[in-house]
């Protein structure tokens, strides 16, 4: 099995795939996971193999896109790893990485269970934080008609994964139910360093923008 030649020919084809997306999970967000997962992995013992394939495929079936997402990300996880003749142990890795990425609104305990997956989850939540995350924030909600603040409506305590999936009120509440909370959710000590910054600059954007939304600025 030639590793190198594996990940090449996988990026390959998610970038065909994702190319164009517009609600933020477009290849280059895919990229960046990519990037920011081997950067985190080369400092951690783990198989950076799996760590890869993992990045490139950890929304080859998103929740928020696909209906039945379960059974998708399983079958469509298997499908192209199978036809790059990827062993079955190291598919089951994968997958189990696919399956449990998410952040589906903090509820519960977190499933990830390989280092190579705690790896991939820091990577992309990386990406949810940080100037990067606020442009995506604002591309996903204009996409699905979130208004960009509405001070009368409050974030949201969810209580169900199924609640977080479709519950859609402004764009602003979104970094309060989620982006403001993956600081203190990073797994990995790399994770964590490059989080700090990150959160830091969202919650100087926020300070901006309600100084600007007041009329204070």
């Amino acid at each position: 099995m030639n590793k190198a030649a594996i990940i090449d020919q996988l990026a390959n084809k998610i970038r065909n795939d994702f190319y164009g997306e517009t609600t933020g999970h477009d290849w280059y967000h895919i990229e960046r996971v990519w990037k920011n997962a081997k950067l985190i992995a080369s400092n951690e013992k783990c198989d950076p193999f799996i760590a890869e394939l993992g990045a490139l495929l950890h929304d080859i079936a998103d929740h928020k896109f696909v209906e039945n997402f379960e059974a998708e990300e399983e079958l469509r996880t298997h499908k192209i790893l199978s036809e790059l003749n990827v062993d079955d142990s190291t598919i089951a890795a994968v997958l189990h990485i696919v399956q449990n990425v998410s952040f589906k609104g903090g509820i519960g305990e977190n499933k990830m269970r390989s280092i190579e997956g705690l790896i991939v989850q820091d990577a992309d939540r990386l990406d949810a934080i940080g100037a990067i995350g606020i442009a995506r924030t604002f591309a996903f909600g204009g996409k699905y008609g979130n208004m960009i603040y509405d001070p009368e409506i409050k974030p949201t305590n969810f209580q169900s994964e199924e609640e977080y999936r479709i519950k859609r009120t402004h764009t602003i509440n979104h970094f309060y139910e989620k982006l403001l909370l993956l600081k203190d959710l990073m797994n990995t000590d790399t994770g964590k360093k490059l989080a700090a910054e990150r959160h830091d600059y969202m919650k100087a954007f926020l300070d901006q923008f309600y100084a600007e939304w007041d009329g204070k600025l």
